[in-house]
């Protein structure tokens, strides 16, 4: 009985063989030159010792590609097809989390998903180098993998061995590199720039870079001198910030643009800022900073590093900390979780007194 078309095939091959029997999907479809009717391209799932071995595989395909050759698929492979699904409902910045700890697990790529051990993802932990953020999302990832192939028959559920993974080993993070006193000063004699003078608003602000390119000029308040952050990354990422006087003027500036967003590019568009900062970094951040010449630093390894965006956030803890100002007011002002229900439940700031500790610095 012939197959619908699109359905496949299977076929014997000719000559004395183990397995025989080649069951073929098909994967496209082209035009015949010669007859002028469209040909269906194919690509083969395994070879069966029987008829019916390859015409159970064929059907089994049709009824769930993503439990096709279970025992050859590799980690990549299920990667891709989870990320189709998963990728459609999350935000960018999500997205790029899970690109990146896909790219650090590179030595399970082309493992067989199916042979792949708790000693296999312990190893790609323990030599990624990865601070503890890193190393969560990482878990959170392979976790969601070996969902996906438990759901599609890839692997068997005791095969799913994710919630014993280490990452409590993550290395403390020297990514960011605070700004140096002679190096503010730098920005501070170049201000008259209004790309500088956005640099200065996030020192001074301590805010995640991505939550300041994120704002509208509906979420700034110049009469009261505050700014909005209506999301972010944690529940207490959402925050009304004081504006610090120096940075007020520099505010001022941007407010009378009259964009939609409060920070636009030389276009006057609003700046895409992605996880990596890439497009941001490689058209204002870098050039300004090479002019200035303050990108390049050495570090206490005496290694050479460029300056990233998240070091203006850095930059502000570290100062808030030099001066010795209240430590709940900064985790206030930068949106991180206090330290104990007391400061969550009965400490409460009011703007101005935060803007008084923060014009300190």
């Amino acid at each position: 009985m012939r197959n619908a078309n699109g359905f496949g095939n299977v076929s014997k091959l000719s000559g004395k063989r183990r397995n025989p029997w080649r069951a073929r999907i098909t994967v496209g479809w082209v035009m015949d030159e010669a007859t002028r009717k469209a040909k269906q391209q194919y690509k083969t799932i395994g070879y069966f010792p029987t008829r019916q071995k390859a015409m159970e595989a064929l059907l089994k395909h049709n009824s769930d590609p993503n439990a096709l050759d279970a025992g050859k698929i590799t980690f990549a492979e299920v990667y891709e097809r989870w990320s189709v699904k998963k990728f459609e409902s999350i935000a960018k910045s999500n997205i790029d989390g899970y690109k990146a700890a896909f790219k650090t697990a590179e030595p399970l790529h082309k493992m067989k998903f199916s042979e792949i051990k708790l000693s296999h993802l312990q190893a790609v932990v323990d030599a990624s180098g990865k601070n503890a953020p890193s190393l969560k999302k990482m878990k959170t990832l392979f976790a969601q993998l070996f969902d996906f192939a438990v759901v599609h028959e890839i692997i068997s559920q005791d095969r799913h061995m994710v919630e014993y993974l280490n990452i409590s080993k993550g290395t403390k993070s020297d990514k960011h590199y605070r700004f140096s006193s002679e190096e503010i000063e730098v920005l501070w004699a170049n201000s008259d720039n209004e790309y500088v003078a956005l640099i200065l608003m996030l020192i001074y602000s301590g805010v995640r870079p991505g939550e300041m390119f994120a704002l509208k000029r509906s979420a700034v308040d110049l009469e009261l001198r505050f700014f909005t952050v209506e999301r972010g990354k944690t529940v207490n990422a959402a925050r009304k910030v004081p504006i610090h006087d120096r940075t007020f003027p520099f505010f001022m500036h941007w407010m009378s643009k009259g964009t939609e967003y409060l920070l636009t590019n030389q276009s006057g568009e609003r700046f895409e800022f992605d996880y990596y900062h890439t497009k941001y970094v490689g058209t204002c951040w870098n050039p300004i900073l090479i002019k200035l010449g303050i990108l390049k630093y050495k570090n206490e390894k005496g290694e050479i590093r460029d300056h990233l965006p998240d070091d203006t956030r850095h930059t502000f803890s570290t100062m808030w900390a030099e001066k010795k100002l209240d430590e709940a007011m900064r985790r206030r002002i930068q949106g991180h979780s206090g330290k104990g229900i007391g400061e969550e439940v009965y400490t409460h700031f009011d703007l101005e007194t935060l803007r008084d500790e923060l014009n300190k610095l």
